[in-house]
């Protein structure tokens, strides 16, 4: 099989375990009339799509298996559009940053760890910062959500994103350092 072909099943596959992830492993926190925020680990695939695949390739995996988790979902439906982009520059920047620092090079587990936490970090952070804000004019502007439900949704929408931060960075830490051997050797350059 040549490179191109199994970079593209790799994306693929890492976009399905993206989309397993969010749909059978998410708890749904009502915050508003029709509106729901979710309780999850998706974020930890999306940073292990990035170090395994790269930041373009992962990011692209997170980008499609987490959409298509929405579209399927009547609950997050019309959230699609910003999860693309999201989730893709969540795996962008965690990919890019941990590529800078040659987290493929390193060999000490130290090292590792600490250029995974410090990537994963970077990619999580991002989203803790910019997606409630880029929620509330996503919402508010194309979706034309009343403002009165737009503090309630934002407000919980920046508590969860902020645990579901912090929980992802350990358990995509925990998980990279568990397969990186296993798959490192497999993946296409």
């Amino acid at each position: 099989m040549n490179q191109k072909t199994r970079r593209l099943t790799y994306t693929a596959m890492f976009a399905v375990i993206n989309y397993i992830v969010f749909t059978f492993g998410k708890i749904n926190v009502p915050t508003a009339p029709g509106h729901s925020v979710a309780i999850h680990l998706a974020n930890a695939s999306v940073v292990l799509s990035a170090w395994f695949l790269g930041p373009v390739y992962g990011g692209l995996a997170s980008a499609v298996g987490l959409s298509i988790a929405d579209f399927l979902d009547p609950r997050y439906i019309l959230s699609a559009p910003k999860t693309f982009l999201m989730k893709f520059l969540i795996a962008y920047i965690a990919g890019k940053s941990a590529e800078r620092m040659k987290l493929h090079e390193k060999t000490e587990r130290k090292e590792i760890t600490r250029i995974c936490a410090i990537s994963a970090a970077l990619g999580l952070g991002f989203n803790v910062i910019f997606d409630p804000i880029i929620g509330y004019f996503y919402k508010s502007i194309v979706l034309r959500i009343p403002q009165e439900f737009m503090k309630i949704i934002v407000t919980w929408t920046a508590g969860v994103t902020a645990l579901n931060a912090v929980v992802s960075l350990f358990v995509s830490v925990i998980l990279y350092l568990a397969l990186y051997k296993a798959f490192l050797s497999k993946l296409p350059e």
